[in-house]
């Protein structure tokens, strides 16, 4: 059964280094099919496939799209680092590619996903597993593993299986019972004592030196968010013994906690507003009785479990229990959870974690130094919004695993939950959601002043990521040696060669950061800016959004001048706003949503890609009956580069082709 799955490399993190290659191999083999099989094992608990099809969170895709999401993953990545060359099902590839987290890209509107049937999705997901295998027995190994080694892809894709392992059954403990099949629940035994707020004890954390960052020789996989170095000093604090159980926060519910909103900050006033809840997403009322929903069934409310919430109602129980206590209660920072953690040792420590139950238990059952569940059992909300190191570089094949997450809105949890495997349950691991998501997430009190802790969390941040600034200083900055923006210019360039149409549909594909997206939405009726970077596409996001953007760039020596897009200075109103929309995209492996255009407009685009003769004939169906292709580059594009498009043009150009026939080009000065 899923419950009784034992500690295995399967729910272990691999260590990345050894004696013999071929024992590694071995242990490769291993991680990845238990991972596997284990990740299927979940899904084989629906017995409606119609749930397989459901929305039970509506910030999220159904449980279809996940099911398919971590085999894509596999082939896109291992293609993406040029390891196999051949996809496995380009639909699927492009279909099942992103979707995490809800962000302001992710298209979740079901008109534009025809989802296969589960049946399919098994088959793919066992042709991929074949494919994986097959790799894994031949690719070069050497110890220890770096990131630059073949064998790190096959590990970040065991990873995100993890990951998905946990927000799938996050989303399936929303579904009804009805869809999943029932077992038995291993629930530990009783362990009830009193944890009422009257019996909050609070233990004492010394002031310490607290280094946070995994250095490039851990002996574990990490996330790119993860390396790099920070150093802190953690004042004196107290932190309560246990987690908040659901007795505690009963009291907060019982006492009008949702109701009074003055223990809730704007985010949380509009979320109460929007979502109309009263309790937990995962207590239900019946009568005047109070159950829990667990992932295959429904409990009375257990009292000595830890309650699960997001970091919305984390906060606003603080500030209830500070109004009532007059002490300076709050949610620990990351820094404080790394002091908790330093004397847990991961060797020895009793934890509810890797799939020891099946669901949370008593906040009783498992003491960690002087302190119960530092790490397991449930997820731990910080107040700390989560953000790069000192050092922090994406990695090159999944740069957009942190940085959208480097906004301001997504908080880091700490050690792990029930749920949690591999990498999730190391101290150096670094998860974020948005306040208002849901994981198998509680949360820690502290009880220590507000000094160190801000106020109010930054929504406009300055955009430090060096590439990304100097991308935007490129598209929206200022004019340098009397040189004309170049976004605008190619737009207007190649608009003075396009016939007069009453209606445009534009994709703008390797848009960057957005600028010609915007000048194209001076002419069409709807622009889709496309870019493979979610990085560059976070830039268009947030413009959209608030309207500006701010970013640093370097000057001279050290340094740095702070600049600021505004977009009403470049006579953008609203209007045109509203007819732009940017999303995460393969130029090679378009989902099928984009089509239909009558411009296509690919800027400095065709020189990097690996197959620019493979995406020439991907683009074509995508355009209208006469419809426009514009190539654009700032480099040299020769014959052997293009294949059957014959130029050889030193400097810039432009090309227009109709239905991929060329018609013009024009040399940009």
């Amino acid at each position: 059964m899923f419950e009784h799955h034992n500690t295995t490399w399967g729910t272990q993190s691999l260590s990345l280094h050894g004696e013999s290659v071929e024992e590694k191999r071995q242990e490769l083999y291993a991680s990845f099919q238990q991972t596997w099989q284990l990740y299927e094992r979940l899904f084989e608990l629906i017995s409606d496939e119609s749930a397989f099809f459901d929305r039970p969170e509506p910030l999220r895709h159904p449980l279809i799209f996940y099911f398919a999401h971590t085999a894509v993953f596999f082939v896109n990545k291992l293609k993406l680092a040029g390891h196999i060359t051949q996809r496995v099902n380009p639909d699927f590839e492009a279909l099942f590619a992103v979707g995490v987290d809800e962000m302001s890209w992710d298209d979740l509107n079901d008109e534009h996903y025809p989802w296969p049937s589960v049946s399919d999705v098994r088959a793919y997901r066992s042709e991929v597993f074949d494919v994986v295998n097959s790799f894994i027995d031949v690719l070069p190994l050497t110890l220890p593993i770096t990131q630059t080694d073949a064998a790190w892809v096959i590990l970040m894709g065991i990873e995100h299986e993890r990951i998905h392992l946990e927000t799938s059954s996050v989303i399936m403990r929303q579904l009804p019972l009805s869809k999943l099949q029932h077992y038995s629940q291993d629930i530990s035994p009783s362990m009830y004592r009193d944890s009422s707020i009257s019996k909050l004890r609070w233990i004492p954390i010394p002031a310490q030196s607290i280094t946070l960052g995994k250095s490039p020789h851990d002996d574990m996989y990490g996330w790119d968010n993860e390396y790099g170095h920070s150093v802190a000093h953690v004042e004196a604090f107290e932190a309560s013994e246990t987690l908040v159980t659901n007795q505690a926060y009963l009291a907060f519910v019982n006492a009008g906690g949702y109701e009074n909103q003055s223990y809730w900050g704007e985010e949380g006033r509009a979320w109460l507003d929007y979502t109309q809840v009263q309790h937990p997403r995962f207590w239900i009322r019946k009568e005047s009785l109070w159950y829990q929903r667990n992932l295959t069934n429904e409990i009375p409310l257990p009292l000595d479990w830890p309650v699960e919430v997001n970091q919305l109602e984390a906060d606003a129980f603080c500030a209830w229990l500070r109004e009532i206590t007059a002490l300076p209660i709050r949610l620990p920072t990351q820094c404080e959870w790394q002091a908790l953690r330093q004397d847990v040792d991961d060797n020895t420590v009793s934890a509810n974690h890797r799939l020891s139950h099946a669901s949370s238990c008593s906040v009783w059952a498992h003491k960690q130094s002087d302190c119960y569940d530092v790490i397991g059992n449930v997820w731990q909300w910080t107040s700390t919004p989560i953000d790069g190191f000192t050092g922090f570089h994406v990695h090159p094949i999944y740069d957009d695993f942190s940085t959208p997450t480097f906004d301001g809105q997504h908080m880091l949890m700490k050690g792990g939950s029930w749920i949690s495997t591999g990498n999730e349950t190391l101290a150096s691991s670094r998860y974020a959601f948005r306040r208002h998501f849901y994981q198998h997430a509680g949360f820690r009190l502290v009880n220590a002043p507000f000094d160190s802790q801000p106020s109010s969390l930054t929504t406009h941040v300055y955009e430090t990521d060096s590439s990304v600034a100097q991308y935007l200083e490129f598209h929206y900055g200022d004019e340098y040696f009397d040189v004309p923006n170049f976004c605008v210019s190619a737009v207007k360039i190649a608009r003075a060669h396009l016939p007069l149409l009453s209606e445009y549909r534009v994709l703008d594909l390797g848009c960057s950061v957005g600028r010609a997206s915007f000048e194209w939405a001076r002419y069409a009726t709807h622009v889709d800016g496309v870019d493979f970077s979610a990085r560059f596409i976070q830039q268009g996001c947030e413009l959209l959004d608030k309207g500006c953007k701010r970013y640093v760039v370097p000057t001279e020596g050290d340094l740095h001048a702070f600049k600021e897009v505004q977009l009403s200075t470049l006579d953008y109103d609203d209007a045109l706003l509203k007819r732009v929309a940017f999303s995460q995209g393969d130029a090679c492996n378009l989902k099928p949503n984009f089509t239909n255009y009558d411009v296509v407009f690919a800027s400095n685009l065709l020189d990097r890609l690996a197959t620019p003769h493979a995406f020439l004939e991907h683009i074509e169906p995508r355009l209208q009956a006469g419809g426009y292709l514009v190539l654009l580059s700032l480099k040299s594009i020769h014959r052997n580069h293009i294949g059957w498009v014959a130029l050889s043009v030193m400097g810039s150009l432009i090309i227009l082709l109709k239905r991929c026939k060329m018609l013009y080009w024009h040399g940009l000065r």
